[in-house]
């Protein structure tokens, strides 16, 4: 029986552009890194050797004992491995690395909602992206569905999209009128003050926003706390276990993170606390509606989607 192909990953000794493919031996692997490297004929043959460490690889038996995505170096006639690149090896594989860990990721996505339908309530909006950006037709396979049935979730995937951001935007009127209120509210005491006491200066009041002594660190990512700083509404933005971790962490610290006042740092906890309750309270009532459905393990998908575009 002949191997399966295995992915590999190949590069020019001294180089750092990296080619993918797959053979399922090694002269397969030597013939195609030969075409993909342009490694002219006049220096054939090549020498295949790990990435990491040099070691030569010219035994059959021990390239099938090789993982996937394994590294290797393709040597043309008299060259010699000169060691890991600078980087340790990892920057050639770069771009590589991007495809594969996107490919990666609507693949688990799909497989959770192929456990259960109502994870789309506990995705952030990036992960409702990524779902709906697949080809129905690789859609469809994964999740081993009708491209009619694909089309129809992707289309409800879209709409809990679309009502975050209509939420979102609602908020932020509201926060622009409220802050309008205040903002007039300030303007008219300010006035009236100073008709009160016209010959009197306003003192400077420090609202110990930043407190030195305290060095409180946050245990949130880079990139989550660039979403909470720079999104209206993160709340909407964010998956169910990022909301998790917002309303656990310490107010001090996320304060100190965010470059905000204590208040402002509790409200947004109290808004992700509000957005996580709100969600696994759909997620309770579709469990509820599944449980009622002839004790199926899950709910059909044509009324699961029903049930959906109706609340």
């Amino acid at each position: 029986m002949a191997a399966r192909p295995k992915r590999c990953l190949v590069r020019r000794g001294g180089g750092r552009r990296q080619h993918g493919l797959a053979a399922s031996c090694l002269r397969e692997l030597r013939q195609k890194a030969s075409g993909v490297l342009a490694i002219d004929k006049a220096a054939e043959p090549i020498t295949i050797v790990l990435a990491e460490d040099g070691t030569i690889v010219d035994d059959e038996d021990y390239f099938r004992c090789l993982p996937p995505n394994t590294k290797f170096v393709a040597l043309a006639k008299d060259e010699k491995w000169g060691g890991r690149s600078p980087d340790g090896g990892t920057t050639w594989l770069s771009d590589v690395d991007e495809v594969d860990s996107a490919a990666e990721k609507w693949k688990q996505l799909a497989r959770q909602l192929k456990d259960d339908l109502s994870n789309i309530i506990l995705m952030s909006e990036e992960d409702l992206q990524v779902l709906i950006d697949v080809p129905h037709s690789d859609l469809a396979e994964e999740l081993a569905q009708s491209q009619t049935k694909i089309q129809a979730l992707q289309n409800t995937l879209q709409q809990v999209l679309d009502r975050r951001e209509e939420e979102r935007q609602s908020k932020q009127l509201l926060e622009l009128y409220l802050e309008a209120l205040k903002n007039e509210g300030s303007i008219l005491s300010k006035v009236a003050e100073s008709e009160t006491v016209p010959g009197k200066e306003m003192d400077v009041v420090d609202t110990g926003t930043s407190s030195p002594g305290t060095s409180a660190k946050t245990a949130l990512s880079d990139h989550l706390l660039a979403v909470l700083k720079g999104k209206p509404a993160p709340e909407l933005c964010l998956d169910s276990q990022d909301l998790e971790l917002v309303v656990k962490e310490d107010t001090q610290a996320l304060a100190a993170a965010l470059s905000w006042d204590k208040q402002k740092a509790e409200a947004l906890q109290q808004a992700c606390d509000q957005e996580l309750s709100k969600r696994l309270q759909q997620v309770q009532t579709l469990h509820s509606l599944r449980s009622t459905s002839k004790g199926k393990k899950t709910l059909p998908w044509g009324d699961w989607l029903s049930s959906k575009r109706k609340k």
